[in-house]
């Protein structure tokens, strides 16, 4: 399904008596540069209305079709109004392909990092999410990797598996994991509490105890060697 009208209805918006400029968020609930967006260029048009705007936005993918749109990006960057944040889960071109079969490798996710700190644009690197037994031992090479291509900040979630998510991903652990599928649930129970998942604000993206305590003081003390904030 692709809503054709995006940009217009958001011009719309925009436009309407009282609205009051907040910073959007492109991508949050889906990769905003599906493999359709090469055809439909729905958020390039989106992109174009807030750029019209200077309308504040960030962008979050996977992709590199990004770099598509590199030079309305860059334009509303060099005014502080856009950032980027490309989601890199392993740097494991093997271990990326069954996670995220049809996304673009570690290594275009990096050159996709340099290109746009290289134009200007602020970007962040988002580690997530962090598996116990499966991505979690990379945590530093990724926070470092990130660094070295030019990232400014880096950011961690852990494993969820809320509602149907759950099942599937154990089905997929013990597609392509079982010598370790139940290390792996078990760590992920503790650290939701004994459960596959914990909606709780403030834990859900983290999750607590022992296990959950020791993968954020990895994250931070990698993110400290190159001056990363997580914010």
């Amino acid at each position: 399904v692709a809503k054709s009208n995006a940009a217009e209805l958001l011009a719309r918006e925009l436009a309407a008596p009282g609205y009051s400029p907040e910073l959007i968020m492109v991508g949050v609930n889906t990769d905003a540069y599906q493999p359709i967006e090469r055809e439909l260029k729905l958020t390039r048009g989106i992109l174009e209305v807030l750029s019209a705007a200077r309308h504040p936005f960030g962008l979050v993918t996977k992709s590199a079709l990004v770099e598509r749109d590199l030079d309305l990006i860059a334009a509303m960057a060099a005014l502080n109004l856009a950032s980027v944040s490309i989601s890199i889960t392993s740097l494991d071109a093997r271990l990326s392909r069954i996670l995220e079969p049809r996304a673009a490798s570690p290594q275009r996710r990096l050159r996709t990092v340099r290109a746009l700190a290289q134009a200007g644009v602020p970007v962040r690197v988002n580690l997530a999410p962090v598996i116990p037994f499966i991505n979690e031992p990379e945590i530093e090479a990724i926070v470092d990797a990130a660094a070295a291509a030019g990232a400014k900040n880096a950011h961690y979630t852990v494993v969820r598996l809320p509602w149907e998510v759950s099942p599937l991903f154990e089905e997929w652990l013990q597609a392509h994991f079982p010598d370790r599928a139940r290390r792996v649930m078990n760590r992920i129970r503790e650290m939701r509490g004994g459960r596959n998942y914990d909606a709780r604000f403030g834990l859900r993206m983290t999750g607590e105890g022992t296990w959950a305590s020791l993968i954020e003081q990895r994250f931070r003390r990698a993110s400290a060697r190159h001056g990363f904030s997580d914010s």
